[in-house]
């Protein structure tokens, strides 16, 4: 069984003619046109994704071949070429499919937009850009793919363009993305520099020549080779997968519509950091300083960044700083050297985080466009779908045991905690508190999230449609007329193309964690029970010393009785503390907030503030940027051009015009001239030769 060069750049190129087709000739193929040849375009590449990932599984050889060569230059040779194993059919699967159901959804959401065809073509131009991302199999490939799907996240954040906010909005994210991206090119050029390939077969293969290898950065500092190659790639994955401190973009982004939000900033692009992590693993896994700085940065990033969802009032800002926490647990991870833990994550927070942000985006549609949860409440009698779709997500992501999120969440605590045995140093022993913690934080701001929405008092019966100001309420043109009692919108459930993909989605978010841990982490079957060669094989590569997934296969018994472990692991009871508390505080005992908030009234505004990283940024770095620019500005008009150029021309002006005063025209005036330049001739003369 072969897989075919056909198949796989039928899987590329029929998105992006689905995106040429709605972008460019939306106007006369029309609304239907565009979204059908989208999504038959989306569908098509799934099927065939589906289909390579099958024949890789009946025993098929991994892909890596060149397609096309771009340009040569000495021995430098730029290619199009794909490498398909398993970790990219899988990528390739999960992207393909939860962008398919977010197209199916747009037909539902953006249905009133103006901008219809052109969002479903930027929507089908990121398929293509983040298939081109995951496929390639050189770096020049994916910086490519890498800079196109930072571009369509710039189109869609910024989608709504008449409203300030986005348009701040996006070029957030774009600029800071480019802080990122600079250090992921500083990478790729080491990589080309001292190991002279930019193929990822030959780099890997060669990458041991430069294991002792050292660069003089600065006088008097030696670092390995390895490390500054690992720590400039993976700033490019800090900003992309957005960690502390390039993660202020992420939360801003909610800005654009509700569909990129999911197919975007949940599911596909914010992975793909981690995704480029675990494919260079041959490179990191020769970097234990790398690996420790990625471990320090996703602890962080889990713990801190989770804590600003539990003040958080908007119902997508909420799922956003999930996801800043969710990634954060993924990076953890990467730092360990659990790669194939980190991508099966992956795989399972895209489908339940997608789950939560369209079930986000159905309420806002069920309350006209209304995103403060403290103007909901009471919702589950008027949206039992999106409502029950929401309860699952919202299972799945705080790790309850049996699903998905439980199996690939709880595998990281566990990784987090055996390395901590392991190894006495203070990066390990806060990693392991801080992905224990993120379990109590997680499960306090999820059921926050559900009970204000849809439980306790219809607080929409107290605001008015023109009082709301969600952020998606900004063009959609809504002005439904089904007012209910009291003169306000009566919620109601969203339409089947709304609510058809929150159901596809939540069938993999309940059970893909319990079909596919086994197989997929541990190798073994299904049941736990018959050993197998590990799904990753060839695809990541881990030190023997390092692996602490195999060291946690030797504990594993099967899926059931790694969940029913699971009921007895502190992760699980701090999950039921923040399940508790927010029972308390939002459905038992509401009142007792008023006392809290003025107790905590200080952390919360720290919070509220997001710990001034916002200022930080905007005030300081941007601020500093601005100035320093005036500054130049300022050095540029007054001493450049007013005193160095203007300057000189009055100077030469000036002399111009005294020397002119001497040019009389009088013959006695050049006669007495001369006469006084011979006697001053005699008087040197005399001086220095007589």
């Amino acid at each position: 069984m072969v897989i075919s060069k056909t198949h796989l750049l039928l899987v590329v190129l029929l998105p992006l003619l689905g995106a040429v087709l709605a972008g460019l000739f939306g106007r006369k193929i029309g609304r239907v046109g565009a979204h059908s040849a989208t999504i038959l375009g989306v569908a098509a590449s799934c099927v065939l994704s589906c289909w390579v990932l099958w024949q890789l599984l009946q025993g098929a050889a991994p892909f890596n071949e060149n397609v096309y060569t771009w340009f040569q230059v000495g021995g430098i040779q730029a290619n199009v070429g794909f490498m398909v194993d398993k970790l990219t059919a899988m990528m390739m699967v999960v992207v393909t499919f939860v962008s398919l159901l977010v197209h199916i959804y747009t037909i539902g959401y953006m249905a009133e937009d103006d901008g219809y065809q052109r969002f479903f073509s930027y929507i089908s131009l990121f398929t293509f850009s983040m298939l081109m991302l995951v496929m390639s199999n050189n770096f020049l490939q994916l910086f490519f793919g890498w800079e196109a799907v930072g571009l369509v996240s710039y189109l869609l954040i910024g989608f709504w363009f008449k409203k300030p906010s986005a348009i701040f909005a996006n070029l957030k994210a774009f600029l800071v993305n480019r802080v990122g991206d600079f250090g992921f090119l500083l990478g790729i050029a080491g990589v080309l520099y001292w190991i002279g390939t930019l193929d990822y077969a030959t780099a890997f293969a060669n990458a041991p020549t430069v294991r002792d290898a050292t660069v003089s950065l600065w006088a008097g500092s030696e670092w390995s080779v390895p490390t500054v190659i690992c720590i400039c790639l993976f700033i490019g994955a800090m900003g992309k997968s957005a960690q502390v401190p390039l993660h202020v973009w992420l939360p801003d982004s909610m800005e654009g519509p509700t569909p990129i939000s999911a197919l975007i900033h949940a599911a596909t692009m914010v992975t793909a950091g981690i995704f480029m992590v675990a494919r260079m693993s041959p490179l990191f896994e020769m970097s234990p300083a790398a690996l420790n700085f990625i471990l320090f940065i996703g602890a962080t990033t889990a713990f801190w960044t989770g804590l600003i969802g539990m003040v958080q009032n908007d119902i997508k800002r909420v799922v956003a700083y999930s996801t800043l926490s969710q990634l954060g647990y993924m990076t953890v991870a990467l730092g360990l050297s659990a790669y194939s833990a980190a991508v099966y994550h992956l795989m399972t927070h895209a489908f339940f985080k997608a789950l939560l942000f369209l079930a986000a985006g159905s309420v806002i549609i069920g309350m006209h466009h209304e995103q403060d949860m403290r103007k909901m409440g009471g919702l589950r009698k008027y949206m039992p779908i999106t409502f029950v779709t929401s309860l699952l997500g919202t299972l799945a992501l705080v790790g309850t045991p049996f699903f998905s999120g439980f199996y690939s969440k709880d595998t990281i605590i566990e990784a987090a905690r055996h390395h901590a045995i392991e190894h006495a140093d203070w990066v390990a022993q806060y990693a392991n508190m801080a992905v224990l913690l993120g379990a109590f934080v997680t499960s306090f701001y999820s059921f926050r999230l559900l009970y204000l929405t849809f439980f306790g008092e219809e607080r929409f019966r107290d605001a008015h449609a023109h009082e709301a100001h969600g952020h998606d309420a900004h063009a959609h043109g809504d002005h439904h007329d089904d007012h209910g009692q009291h003169g306000v919108h009566e919620p109601h459930e969203s339409p089947w193309v709304v609510t058809l993909p929150l159901v596809l989605l939540a069938i993999p978010s309940v059970l893909v964690g319990f079909l596919t841990v086994g197989p997929m982490l541990f190798g073994t079957d299904m049941l736990g029970h018959e050993k197998q060669l590990p799904f990753f094989l060839g695809a990541i590569e881990v030190l023997k010393e390092n692996d602490v997934v195999a060291a946690l296969a030797q504990e594993f018994h099967g899926p059931v009785a790694f969940a029913l472990h699971g009921f007895k692991a502190p992760a699980f009871w701090l999950a039921l503390m923040g399940f508790l508390l927010a029972t308390l505080l939002y459905l038992v005992k509401p009142e007792w907030r008023v006392g809290i908030n003025r107790t905590l009234a200080w952390p919360i505004r720290v919070l509220e503030n997001k710990y001034g990283m916002d200022d930080l940024w905007i005030g300081g770095f941007a601020g500093g940027g601005v100035g320093l620019g005036k500054l130049s500005r300022l050095f540029d008009s007054k001493l450049i051009d007013g005193v160095a150029v203007n300057g000189t021309a009055s100077l030469v002006g000036m002399a111009a015009g005294l020397v002119r005063k001497l040019q009389s025209g009088y013959l006695y005036h050049y006669a007495f001239a001369m006469i006084l330049g011979l006697v001053a001739l005699l008087a040197l003369a005399n001086h220095y030769w007589l």
